[in-house]
Parts: structure tokens; sequence; C-alpha cells
């Protein structure tokens, strides 16, 4: 980039910088008034009160919007989706890029939270249910959008904003609708807060839920227990086999979280269960593990014994591509123009950043503001840090807009 070019892109940055710093008070009372709604993610009425808010604000920013429920997942029903769409001024096929911002709306707190633990502010830190886990994060991409818009800084093919309803139970709702509106988009930005000492998120593991069923036979412990097939004995070898699979290959873990097993003692037991739970940072590892646990389930060591495997669930994993990569660096640099010095880390965790990541996209997450504690009482969320991340994010989506 030439020196007037580089000049130019920290002007452009520094402006923006200011504009975040000024909108600050107005984000401090929004987050206020979010963070005093219940919206945990079975409460579906709370999380679409939470909707119904970012609707309005996204619309007067000039915003269209849909609202999508989804559909019920084992009788349970969810909040809505939110999908928000700007055009930008440069059409896809002039080299303008599509970009999603994706936060979710959802916390993992009770209803009654908000009353008895309202939002309050103290030695620069805010505090309350959600105030970093996501609303923050979310309200933070929905500024720097208004920020963009405010100064005339759309140079992109579209910018959508993707809010959802379940992401602290996986998203068994709004996965669906997260692949189908992300898909064909050019970047995808994951608006967690960021990790406490500012990083942000390049790697995300994958997860699969996995359920073994051991069918054993049935006796009288008494007085024929030879004709029996214990399953239970047949279960806790394949527990031991399964945990020795950790450290087999680098960075897949597998945990064996919940057995069960017989209904009675004086009965030889017929069947027994295991609940596992494997965690890889590639597709690959994901699709090695499984298979072989499948091979460890496959083998007879108590007679009479068999055990199947079933696959419940599968998160991709958000993986540190070299599209992912590059989308970081192009980060590290905005940021080093905006005066912070951060990096990019990798998680264990999961987010709705995994399916933007699985369908291709090239994702960066953990743009919202510096917090943590999330899932806690202590929850909290570095006002210091919400103008520098709020600017990031605007300036970032700006450099993006064009591929």
């Amino acid at each position: 980039m030439s020196a007037p070019a580089d000049q130019a892109h920290r002007t452009a940055a520094a402006e923006l910088s200011a504009a975040a710093q000024a909108a600050l008070p107005r984000y401090l009372d929004d987050l206020a008034h979010l963070v005093s709604i219940d919206s945990g993610s079975y409460n579906a009425d709370g999380v679409n009160r939470v909707a119904d808010w970012f609707e309005e604000r996204l619309r007067s920013i000039g915003f269209s919007t849909e609202r999508i429920t989804p559909a019920q997942v084992q009788g349970r029903r969810f909040g809505d989706v939110l999908v928000a769409r700007l055009t930008g001024s440069v059409p896809v096929e002039e080299g303008g890029a599509r970009i999603v911002l994706i936060g979710h709306m959802d916390t993992v707190f009770e209803d009654g939270t908000a009353a008895a633990r309202p939002f309050r502010s103290a030695d620069g830190r805010a505090h309350g249910p959600g105030v970093s886990d996501d609303k923050g994060g979310l309200l933070a991409g929905v500024t720097a959008a208004e920020l963009l818009t405010r100064h005339g800084r759309t140079g992109f093919a579209e910018l959508v904003v993707l809010a959802t309803p379940d992401e602290e139970v996986g998203s068994p709702a709004s996965r669906p609708v997260t692949e189908r509106v992300a898909a064909g988009a050019h970047v995808a930005l994951g608006l967690e807060c960021a990790r406490e000492n500012g990083d942000l998120v390049i790697e995300r593991k994958g997860v699969a839920d996995l359920l073994i069923t051991v069918t054993g036979r049935a006796a009288h412990a008494g007085i024929e227990p030879e004709r029996g097939a214990n399953a239970a004995l047949a279960a806790a070898h394949l527990v031991v086999a399964l945990q020795a699979l950790n450290g087999r290959w680098p960075g897949v873990t597998l945990n064996v979280g919940v057995v069960r097993a017989g209904t009675r003692t004086n009965i030889v037991c017929p069947q027994a269960e295991l609940q596992v739970e494997v965690r890889a940072a590639t597709t690959a590892g994901l699709h090695t593990a499984i298979a072989e646990i499948r091979t460890a389930a496959a083998r007879t060591v108590v007679e009479g014994t068999t055990a199947r495997v079933e696959q419940l669930d599968l998160c991709p994993p958000m993986e540190h591509t070299c599209e992912a990569a590059a989308v970081l660096a192009l980060a590290l640099r905005t940021a080093a123009d905006l005066g912070m010095q951060i990096h990019g880390a990798s998680t264990g965790g999961v987010g709705d950043a995994n399916f933007t990541s699985g369908l291709g996209i090239p994702t960066l997450d953990g743009l919202g503001p510096v917090g943590g504690a999330d899932h806690t009482p202590e929850e909290w969320l570095d006002i210091v840090s919400a103008p520098g991340r709020i600017a990031l994010l605007a300036t970032l989506t700006e450099r993006l807009g064009r591929r």
C-alpha cells in the first residue's frame, strides 16, 4: 500500500474511533436496557423482546429486517431469529463483499435474574446477566453498523446482521436458519466478546455428541448369573478404552460424561448407556476420533454383549484456514492503526461462528468488547474497551468491503 493510501486508511480509522468514543454513553444506556430483559434460551418471549429492540434500532439505521420463527425442537419453543440486511454501494459484480455479523440474544440465566442482579457499573466495568455474553457484543456490532451508515462508509455489497435466539444451548433451532442466511457470504465476523486480554478468536473446536448403547443379557444374579451377559461390565471396559484415546491426536479431546446401567442389583445388567462428547480443532480430527470410537465399540470384551454407536449431533469446528488467517491479519493491522495491540487465540468453546466457518466462510470471532466471567454472577464487560472494539469492528468491516 502506498504512503498516501496508508495515511488515508489511518485517517479514516481515527474518524471512526472518535465517533465510537462519542457513542459510548448511548451504548451504555442501551446495554443497561438490554440487560434488564430476562432472555434465557428457553424464554422465547424474553428473547423476542430483545429482538424487538434490535429490530427497531436496525430499521432506524436503514436496514431491512426479517423475523424467522424457527421450528420447535423436542417440543420446545425458541425465540425468533432476527435477520437484518443493508445493501452497500459496491455490488458483488464490482468486487463488493457480502459480510455477516453474527451474535446471539439469549443468555444462560433463569427468569428473575435481571431483577435480582440488575445492570451496574463500577471501577470501569459493567455487570449484569448477558452484559458480556452476548448482549454487549451484539450491541457493539449494531453500533458499528450505525457508525458506518452515518459516515457514509458503505463500500461493501451487503452487510447482514444475524441475531440468534438459542446459541447458549447449541443453536438447535436457529442453526438451519444461520446456515441458509450466511450461505454465499464472503466473510463472517462473530460478535462474541473478546478474550480477557483482548485477543480475537481465530479457532474454535468442533463438537460431536455420541450415544453408545451397550446390550447384554439379563439373568438372575444369584441363581444363574452364568446365563447373563453384563452390559455394565462391558460399558466399564469401553469407558476405559475411550478415555485412553485422549492424547492420541493433536487438538482432540474425548469425554465420557454420562454412564447409566442396570435397574436392580439382583439382575445381571442387560443394558447400559454412555454419552460421549468429542471436541477437535479440525473436521478431519472429529471424524478420525468418531471412527476410532466405533472401532472400540465393535470389540467384544464381555462375551454376549454388543454396542451400538449413534451420532446425535455434530457442530463443525471453526478452523484456522489460510483465508481466515488473512482476515485475522487484516484485523491485527486495523487494530494497530487504532492503537491496539491484540492477537489471535484458539478456544475449545463453540459458538455460532462455528456454523459460518463450517460453510467454508472465512470467519473471525471475539470482536465484541473485552469481557469475562461469562455464565456466572460475576460476569463483566470492560467499559473502556467498548469504543475501541466498536471502532475496530466498523473499520474492519469497511476494509473488508472490497474483495
